[in-house]
């Protein structure tokens, strides 16, 4: 299988053979202009020292969770939504493992013992609330050992149009993230804003070895606003990219609002602003 790869600081892109590294180079001028917007034949794009996962150009039953959770008739359905949330944040978990550090470890049973690679890596998992809740659920499913942090971070529309909106970061509890490896996970990547918000709360608590980012379903835009605030060999995985936001900072085609889908509609938070 072939998979198509991008460098974001060259005028070229190439094909690399997923199964024995062969690789094939073409140039190509006007590629770095729409790195996002174009389809790759497969889930990897390489943008300056950062690479994107974007699963949904994969097949996997990652893609029926997605369908479920686009489906108008079947999110209706709180528990199953939850649930296919939680599912993807554990699959996604899987699939960081096999980037990680291990070091062997001789393990005893009862007829002898073996040597087996057990993760090296201190991690911390730290969430977006409200919507975060479930996908972090996932992550902590197969990261049990992992240290956890939370941080309240959500827009406002700041117009009355519902066409403009502000981050209000409000609450942060983690651990330090020195060293140690990071992954925050938030299912809705739309604007960046309240994303790029915790990136910049938790990279006080100490510089982490390296930083996964982790969502649900991205927009093109909002992927931009996060590259700027992670540090380089940062790492973004998503389950989709979609096509990009509606006037009201929706991703479209989307789902709609996560946090509503999981646990019920909220008022909606509004912020008069001063006449201009």
């Amino acid at each position: 299988m072939w998979c198509r790869e991008f460098c974001a600081n060259t005028t070229f892109f190439r094909l690399k053979n997923l199964k024995n590294d062969a690789t094939i180079s073409f140039c190509h001028s006007d590629i770095t202009k729409h790195l996002i917007k174009f389809v790759p034949l497969c889930a990897k794009i390489t943008l300056e020292n950062m690479e994107v996962i974007d699963f949904s150009k994969t097949n996997s039953v990652m893609n029926q969770y997605m369908a479920e959770l686009r489906d108008r008739n079947i999110q209706k359905n709180r528990l199953l939504f939850r649930h296919n949330v939680k599912r993807i944040g554990a699959l996604m978990a899987y699939e960081i493992s096999k980037t990680l550090d291990y070091n062997p470890k001789t393990v005893t049973t009862p007829l002898g013992t073996i040597d087996i690679p057990l993760l090296k890596d201190d991690m911390v998992i730290d969430t977006v609330l409200r919507a975060g809740l479930p996908f972090h659920e996932g992550f902590l499913d197969v990261f049990d050992k992992a240290d956890n942090g939370f941080v309240s971070a959500f827009r406002m529309y700041i117009n009355r149009e519902h066409t403009e909106v502000g981050i209000h970061t409000e609450y942060i509890a983690t651990q330090s993230v020195k060293n140690k490896t990071l992954l925050i996970v938030d299912p809705m990547l739309a604007t960046g804003g309240s994303l790029a918000a915790a990136i910049d709360s938790l990279l006080q608590a100490g510089k982490p070895k390296k930083i996964h980012l982790c969502c649900v379903i991205a927009a093109p835009e909002g992927i931009e606003v996060v590259k700027e605030a992670l540090p380089e060999g940062s790492t973004i995985w998503c389950a989709a990219i979609d096509q990009g936001m509606n006037e009201q900072k929706y991703i479209v085609p989307g789902f709609g609002d996560c946090g509503d889908l999981c646990y019920g509609e909220k008022l909606q938070s509004f912020r008069k602003i001063a006449d201009k």
